[in-house]
């Protein structure tokens, strides 16, 4: 499950619930992306990985991976580095029906499909052609990153985990 993570909220948390209590998924590996692939700026790399961890934390099943650190940020390549460390892995790609409306923007998506076949999962506000029904709540980063801006903190907490909460005031991060 990639992603920016920035910062992470409870739809990612119910996102790795979802796939784990509906598939056959035996655990989902969360990557937060080390740059935005599209160049959006994002929080330290570090805090993200952090935050990431915090919030779930509670999910056995859930690990989080440091793996685009080292890599170009392009998903294939980090399809072929997880596949080359872990040849006994059947891998998936557990994504938004919101990204995968900029699958034509993916360096070679087709052949991420074929080595990752995705997972899509819908929130509640957003519409795709043959996306599957909303099994997430509408909440976006950029909505959370203006909350924490106008320090809206008891709009944030039903949001964001209270762990990620605390990382995020005790760092100073989006203000």
């Amino acid at each position: 499950f990639g992603g920016s993570f920035n910062p992470p909220h409870v739809a990612h948390v119910l996102a790795v619930a979802y796939v784990l209590s509906t598939s056959d998924a035996e655990r989902v590996l969360v990557v937060p992306a080390h740059k935005h692939p599209f160049g959006k700026p994002l929080a330290p790399f570090d805090d993200r990985v952090r935050m990431a961890e915090l919030a779930l934390e509670p999910l056995p099943g859930a690990s989080v991976s440091r793996i685009e650190e080292t890599l170009d940020g392009l998903t294939l390549h980090t399809f072929e580095a997880l596949k080359k460390a872990h040849p006994e892995w059947s891998l998936r790609l557990v994504m938004g029906a919101d990204i995968l409306l900029e699958a034509d923007k993916w360096f070679r998506f087709d052949d991420v499909k074929k080595l990752a076949p995705p997972i899509v999962l819908c929130r509640a506000g957003v519409s795709s052609p043959g996306a599957p029904p909303h099994v997430l709540p509408e909440i976006s980063s950029t909505r959370v990153r203006e909350l924490v801006a106008a320090k809206a903190w008891e709009e944030l907490a039903p949001l964001v985990p209270h762990r990620v909460l605390d990382h995020i005031r005790a760092r100073g991060l989006y203000a």
